[in-house]
């Protein structure tokens, strides 16, 4: 590989701060106001449960000593070595089992095939672009809708509440479901169709479609009480306080999370949003050792809502059910580009499929 990519190290990210990201083996570190590349760099995961991570910029980027940075050599294409990089997986090559790393001596020495022409590698990096590409622009599009809704529920309850609306516990407005993980000595309890949600499941997701683990029918059924009808609202409450989701199919969760099973449709997007700026109150809930946070079932449920009247909420639903039913359509949509992407990577990578680079 070393022929064909020049890497380097990265250095201790800056102390001050600025709107230069910093990245490490996980993506996003922080922000800083300095660089150390600024034109088109891949980031590579360096060390630790991140390392052969690979990702892209053409920015300019601060990379830290938890990474390296790849530059390709001359007549390489810099986004076709990013989506190759990417295809080799290239934790499997890391050198130790507790504290796995990568190097630039173990990179340089990995022996690789790649097309020749230029021309050929920037009509692979194009095909995979555009996937991307439209993947982003879901993903941005879904975010301006989330805000746009969560403007109107700001203005509607925040800006515009009233002082003599009743305060309600968070149960009366749905039921309130403490999840839970099967045995695990009963392997036919897993690996089937039923999402089971976790809190690394939740993150950048509205709607969560799939999960890392899964469970078998009889996995579900082993436990009473516990299923969740799709758009349940989830939330954290051990460790990782705070985050919130709605699930897109019948799932179930671990116990780090509670969800709430709205008792009304009209519930649904209004408990979705007070539980997103609770975000402070439910850490200074949460209670435990420095080192875990952890919001009991009993509280979570008691905690004080403000009851507008169901009109109101009826009339904030019809407002926002149109942002939702298009968020909820373009994650579908979303997960659909992944699919092809991630199966057209491998096949353009070994030369099974082909590509013509048209330069128009």
């Amino acid at each position: 590989m070393g022929d064909v990519i020049i890497f380097g190290n990265g250095k201790a990210r800056p102390k001050t701060e600025g709107e230069i990201p910093i990245y490490g083996g996980n993506g996003i570190l922080g922000y800083c106001d300095q660089f150390n590349y600024q034109d088109e760099t891949i980031i590579i995961g360096r060390v630790g449960a991140y390392c052969g991570s690979v990702f892209y910029k053409n920015k300019p980027i601060w990379v830290s000593d938890n990474a390296l940075s790849a530059k390709p050599k001359e007549r390489n294409n810099t986004k076709f070595l990013f989506y190759f990089l990417k295809n080799l997986e290239l934790n499997q090559f890391a050198e130790g089992s507790s504290h796995p790393l990568v190097t630039q001596t173990l990179l340089n020495s990995i022996d690789i095939e790649i097309p020749e022409k230029e021309t050929e590698q920037k009509a692979i990096a194009s095909v995979l672009s555009s996937l991307d590409d439209k993947i982003d622009l879901l993903h941005r599009q879904n975010k301006t809708l989330e805000a746009m809704a969560e403007t109107l529920f700001r203005q509607w309850f925040v800006e515009e509440a009233e002082e003599d609306w009743e305060e309600k516990p968070l149960s009366f407005f749905g039921d309130i479901i403490c999840g839970k993980t099967p045995s695990k000595k009963i392997h036919s309890y897993f690996n089937g169709k039923i999402p089971f949600i976790k809190i690394p499941d939740m993150h950048g997701n509205i709607f969560v479609f799939e999960t890392f683990d899964s469970l078998t029918e009889e996995g579900m059924y082993s436990q009473s009480n516990k299923t969740l009808p799709s758009k349940s609202i989830c939330v954290s409450c051990i460790a990782t306080v705070g985050l919130v989701s709605m699930n897109a199919i019948e799932s179930q969760t671990n116990q780090q999370i509670n969800s709430i099973i709205p008792k009304k449709e009209y519930h649904r997007y209004f408990l979705y949003f007070f539980m997103k700026s609770y975000y402070d109150l439910l850490h200074s809930m949460a209670c435990g050792g420095t080192a875990t946070l952890n919001l009991n079932t009993g509280s979570f449920s008691k905690i004080p809502v403000p009851y507008p009247g169901n009109k109101i909420l009826l009339a904030f639903q019809a407002q926002v059910q149109p942002f939702f039913d298009k968020i909820f359509t373009s994650q579908k949509q979303i997960r659909t580009l992944e699919k092809l992407r991630n199966t057209l990577l491998p096949k353009l990578m070994s030369g099974e499929v082909r590509v013509e680079y048209d330069a128009n």
